[in-house]
């Protein structure tokens, strides 16, 4: 698939949750956010479909994304699921990390190929006023399972304020190091505001080449992160909602007022 601007969309995100068992400032309130009810929420069945379709249209590239992805009931088994679709040849996840040293075994099993872990300090006092209610400990036992488990190579994305060269994330970077992780830094974002930059070390946020597409918990397709433009899948169908996301895909971000990084998935 080519968008108007000659861009190839070969990339879907699949947010399959808007629930997380963090609370990181830069994306919730400390009380938490009003939840999708049950019935709003895609179900497996309803998920795989879609990215059968997705990927029949061209898209070979797949992440899995939330909230926190592994919060989200039977995860594995919609792994296993996804990876049967043929066609797919690179199937990721995003997670905080958390639970991966429960989960990482089965999750190789299933298909999962590799996954990028947040991290944005490794100081257990930091690691707790980010996050609000998280141990540092936890993530780095689930970077240790999934090593462990060949999940392959391993991305770190750790969110800098202004430059990688802030303390936090200088160490960081020197625990990827000894680590043997990749490290990417991603510049604190704001949707409502439209402020967003290039992730250094991956291409996050570069509108030239962007060849994503988006799909929310809740079934809405979103060929923009920094956009209001959306397409429910329910109500179109997904061959029609991906065409039309394709069509209008905008040349570059501008803002998003109607979505937050928890339900789209960052």
């Amino acid at each position: 698939m080519f968008d108007r601007f000659n861009r190839k969309i070969n990339y879907l995100r699949i947010s399959v949750t808007d629930r997380c068992n963090l609370r990181c400032v830069y994306c919730m309130p400390e009380n938490g956010v009003p939840l999708l009810k049950h019935e709003d929420i895609l179900n497996f069945d309803e998920i795989v479909e879609f990215t059968r379709i997705a990927v029949s249209k061209g898209i070979d590239k797949v992440r899995i994304t939330g909230g926190e992805p592994l919060v989200r009931n039977g995860i594995v088994d919609l792994i296993s699921m996804i990876s049967g679709i043929k066609g797919i040849k690179d199937l990721s996840m995003t997670t905080n990390g958390v639970f991966l040293d429960k989960y990482a075994d089965d999750l190789v099993k299933a298909g999962l190929q590799r996954v990028n872990i947040s991290l944005d300090t490794v100081d257990p006092e930091k690691f707790e006023q980010i996050t609000r209610v998280g141990n540092v400990q936890k993530v780095f036992d689930g970077i240790k399972a999934a090593k462990k488990a060949g999940l392959n190579p391993i991305k770190i994305n750790c969110v800098i304020t202004n430059n990688s060269l802030e303390p936090h994330a200088v160490a960081v970077a020197k625990y990827c190091e000894e680590n043997d992780l990749q490290i990417r830094y991603i510049k604190e974002m704001d949707l409502e505001k439209g402020e967003f930059s290039v992730v250094q070390g991956g291409s996050g946020g570069d509108c030239a080449v962007c060849n994503r597409l988006r799909l929310t918990a809740n079934g809405m397709i979103k060929p923009c992160l920094f956009s209001d433009i959306q397409y429910s899948v329910r109500e179109l169908g997904a061959e029609k909602a991906i065409e039309m996301a394709v069509e209008n895909k905008p040349r570059s971000g501008h803002v998003n007022n109607t979505g937050k990084f928890y339900n789209i998935g960052g």
